[in-house]
C-alpha cells in the first residue's frame, strides 16, 4: 500500500472520491493537491488534508487560495510548472492523475521519471502519447495502475495472467450514454442539458459529453491498446446499459472473465492505492439478486460515429490520436458553451483529422504540435 499521494485534479469527481477513500484509510498522507479554478473547494481540502503543496491553474486563483489558507503551512503554486512539481514531489510515492485532457501529459511523464506509482485516470495521456509514456514507465520501472472502471476491471481480470499471448481480446463495456436507442435525426436536436444526463455515473461535464457521443469509449479503446500492448483488433466494445459488468477479458481457451460491481469509482481508486493487496471498501457490495437482468449488444457506429473515428485514428497511428483528442477537447468545450450542436462535435473532429498532417513515430514535441494544430482547426472551422 502506498504511504503518500499527490492528486492531480483533486476538486474534480475522481479527485474528490480519491480523497474520500484516503480519509477512510489509516497511514496515507497527502503530499500535493492540484485544481483548476475551484478556490473554495481547494481551500477546504487543504484544511482537511494539510498537503505540502497546493496548485491552481492560474496565478489569480493561486493568489486567492494563498489568501484563503494564509494560516496554513501549505505552499501554493500555479500553472504547468506547479503541476509538474506536484507530480514529482519527493515525499509522494503515488500520483493519481485525475486532470482532464492533454494538460495531464507532462505531469504524468514527470511523475514516471520521478519513480512514482501512477494511478491513471487521465486517459488522454495514453491516447495521445501512449507509446512514449509506456516506454518511460518501462525505463523507470514504474507501475501504471488504471483508475478508469473499465481498465481497472481488465487489470483485475489479468492479475493471474502470466503471458500476454493467453489473451484473445479485451471487451470494454459501455453504458451507451443518455441517447442509447435514438436515431441520428433525433440526435440533431438534443441539447447540452440532455447530453449531461448520464444514466449511471456522476462525472465531470467533459467526460459526460464524451460518453454521450461514445467518444469516451473510443478513447478507452486506444488507452487499452497502449496499456495492455495489444493491437486494435484485440480490443472490442459492447453496450451494457446497467454498468454492472465493468469489462471482460476473453482468453485463447474460450474462457471469459469479468469484474462486476456497483457503478462507483471508489473501488478502482482504492485498488490503485492498495495493489497488490485488497481492503474493505466503502462501496456498497453488489447484490446479484437485486441488480436485475444484464444485457449486452453491439454499439451503433452509424448513429454514434465518434467511436468508429477513434478506431480509425488508432489504426492510422502516429499523431492521429493526438489530433483527434485535441480536436475533441476543443469541440466539446464549444458544445458546452452552446456554440455548436451535438453532431457538430463529430464533424469538427473528423475534419481536423483530415486536415492536420499525421506524423509517424512522433516525438513529444510532434504530439504537442499536433494537439495545437487540431485545436486551431476546430476554432477555424466552427465559425
Amino acid at each position: 500500500m502506498v504511504k503518500c499521494v499527490s492528486i492531480l485534479g483533486s476538486t474534480g469527481s475522481i479527485g474528490r472520491q480519491s480523497l474520500d477513500i484516503i480519509s477512510r484509510m489509516d497511514g496515507i498522507r497527502v503530499a500535493a493537491l492540484t485544481a483548476g479554478t475551484s478556490v473554495e473547494r481547494m481551500a477546504q481540502q487543504c484544511r482537511q488534508f494539510h498537503p505540502e503543496l497546493a496548485v491552481m491553474a492560474t496565478e489569480a486563483t493561486a493568489e486567492a487560495l494563498k489568501s484563503a489558507i494564509s494560516d496554513l503551512p501549505t505552499e501554493v503554486a500555479w500553472g504547468e510548472e506547479g503541476l509538474i512539481r506536484a507530480a514529482s514531489m519527493e515525499s509522494a510515492d503515488c500520483v493519481i492523475t485525475a486532470v482532464v485532457g492533454m494538460v495531464g501529459l507532462k505531469p504524468t511523464l514527470a511523475a514516471i521519471r520521478a519513480g512514482k506509482r501512477i494511478g491513471l485516470a487521465n486517459k488522454e495521456t495514453l491516447v495521445c502519447a501512449g507509446e512514449l509514456v509506456m516506454a518511460e514507465a518501462d525505463k523507470y520501472g514504474v507501475e501504471i495502475i488504471p483508475v478508469d472502471s473499465e481498465h481497472s476491471a481488465i487489470f483485475q481480470c489479468l492479475m493471474g495472467c502470466k503471458e500476454p499471448r493467453q489473451i484473445k481480446r479485451l471487451i470494454l463495456t459501455c453504458s451507451g450514454g443518455p441517447f442509447f436507442g435514438m436515431t441520428a435525426e433525433q440526435l440533431r436536436s438534443v441539447t447540452k442539458a440532455d447530453a449531461l444526463k448520464h444514466p449511471n455515473w456522476k462525472m465531470g461535464a467533459k467526460i459526460t459529453i464524451d460518453c454521450a457521443t461514445l467518444m469516451n469509449k473510443g478513447l478507452e479503446v486506444i488507452e487499452a491498446m497502449r496499456l495492455y500492448r495489444l493491437p486494435l483488433e484485440q480490443v472490442d466494445v459492447v453496450i451494457h446499459r446497467q454498468s454492472i459488468a465493468h469489462s471482460f477479458v476473453e482468453f485463447i481457451d474460450g474462457a471469459v472473465m469479468a469484474q462486476l460491481g456497483a457503478p462507483d469509482m471508489r473501488l478502482p481508486i482504492q485498488l490503485a492505492l492498495t495493489y497488490p493487496d485488497r481492503m474493505a471498501c466503502p462501496v456498497d457490495p453488489l447484490d446479484l439478486t437485486k441488480c436485475g437482468s444484464l444485457t449486452f449488444c453491439e454499439p451503433d457506429l452509424e448513429t454514434f460515429p465518434c467511436l468508429a473515428l477513434a478506431r480509425r485514428c488508432a489504426k492510422m497511428g502516429g499523431t492521429a490520436c493526438a489530433v483527434m483528442n485535441g480536436a475533441n477537447e476543443e469541440a466539446v468545450a464549444l458544445f458546452l458553451d452552446d456554440k455548436i450542436g451535438f453532431y457538430d462535435i463529430y464533424e469538427l473532429v473528423s475534419r481536423a483529422v483530415e486536415e492536420v498532417p499525421n506524423v509517424m513515430e512522433p516525438t513529444l514535441e510532434d504530439i504537442l504540435e499536433a494537439d495545437r494544430l487540431a485545436r486551431q482547426s476546430v476554432l477555424a472551422n466552427f465559425k
